[in-house]
């Protein structure tokens, strides 16, 4: 069984203000297409952000919105929050900016986890991909001592957390292309990425990601 997280918090300051998760993107909004890409392999679908009401009026009963714990800690405080009220062992983390999130890729990073790891992250393109893995809920402990001792980041999480990358590879042997890792902080790379979605009618295996920049891995 897997939970879905996504991490729709952030003021999001560099897209004029305007919530990355309630952008448009085709016929439904951003935070809609994830969720319906992630529901065929979670049994449980979480939205954490600051701002639940919008949120409320959008999406259906079934999904659980929650807050930060500690609020204004950035990634690192939404996962915490997400991992920490996850009713499943395995839990499927995803940032609000990456649309194009693959279920076939989780299910793969899963299978990587269960080799004897806390955590399954893919490496594409020589970057790691935090905000496309999944998670132990166990993590959730130790986020929160970074979060009491001031250390906050995904850099540092990633230095004392035990996890596995799953290269990429293995996704292209699985007929899985690198564009699940695609993600956008700026207006002009949101609308360059919908016109990639446009044009390609949202086909990941056809998603062809080579003259796009990455701007989500570390």
């Amino acid at each position: 069984m897997l939970t879905g997280v996504i991490l729709a918090g952030g003021k999001d300051r560099r897209m004029q203000g305007n919530p990355k998760a309630l952008l448009p993107f085709g016929p439904e909004k951003l935070i809609q297409r994830q969720l319906r890409l992630m529901q065929p392999v979670c049994s449980e679908l979480i939205v954490v952000t600051n701002d639940p009401k919008p949120f409320l009026r959008l999406l259906e009963p079934e999904i659980r919105i929650i807050t930060d714990f500690v609020p204004n800690q950035g990634p690192l405080g939404g996962m915490h929050a997400g991992l920490s009220l996850a009713r499943n062992r395995d839990v499927w983390l995803v940032g609000n900016h990456m649309p194009f999130i693959s279920s076939q890729a989780a299910e793969l990073l899963q299978e990587r986890k269960h080799e004897g790891f806390d955590a399954a992250l893919p490496l594409v393109q020589g970057g790691i991909y935090p905000l496309h893995g999944i998670y132990d809920r166990s993590c959730a402990d130790l986020i929160w001592s970074l979060l009491q001792g001031g250390e906050p980041t995904l850099n540092r999480f990633l230095k004392v957390l035990y996890w596995g990358e799953l290269h990429e590879t293995i996704f292209q042997e699985n007929g899985i292309g690198s564009g699940f890792i695609e993600s956008f902080s700026r207006q002009e790379e949101y609308e360059r990425l919908l016109r990639q979605y446009d044009a390609s009618f949202c086909d990941l295996e056809k998603f062809d990601s080579s003259d796009i920049n990455h701007h989500g891995r570390l």
